[in-house]
């Protein structure tokens, strides 16, 4: 019997709520021995005429890294992905990025409490989820 999952792209924000979606992506890929792509957008808004970010790079760099780090603790093969894109483009850029990983899961966390998570609103989370191709779950935060 084959495994059902062998890629699974987790996409990422800065809030806590991601643990889930890790812890959930960890235990997925544990069962399965699939490898994981960690996708974080650095996220921007357009205001007047200027493109403005949300989160600075180290940040960004930060959230992907300790997100690649605690998978890999998990004992899974992971890598991350690292994207600049506007709010209004998130979920197109997270349905690409999976498309172009070649996943067969996206693994998203719809609850958040920041405005810098703003991105990664619930809406988002529909629209990749209404729209993809590709099997999706969605991992709440802990309430």
């Amino acid at each position: 019997m084959s495994a059902m999952f062998h890629r699974i792209l987790v996409a990422v924000d800065g809030t806590p709520a991601v643990q889930s979606a890790l812890r959930t992506t960890a235990e997925l890929a544990l069962l399965t021995g699939a490898k994981v792509r960690v996708l974080h957008i650095d996220p921007s808004e357009v205001v007047y005429d200027t493109v403005v970010g949300l989160e600075d790079d180290s940040a960004a760099h930060r959230v992907l890294d300790s997100a690649v780090a605690t998978l890999r603790q998990a004992g899974i093969q992971a890598d991350g992905e690292l994207l600049d894109g506007l709010v209004s483009d998130v979920a197109a850029a997270v349905q690409e990025a999976a498309e172009g990983f070649d996943a067969d899961l996206i693994v998203l966390s719809p609850h958040h409490r920041t405005r810098l998570a703003a991105w990664f609103s619930p809406s988002v989370s529909d629209a990749i989820a209404h729209k993809s191709r590709i099997a999706v779950l969605l991992a709440p935060g802990e309430s």
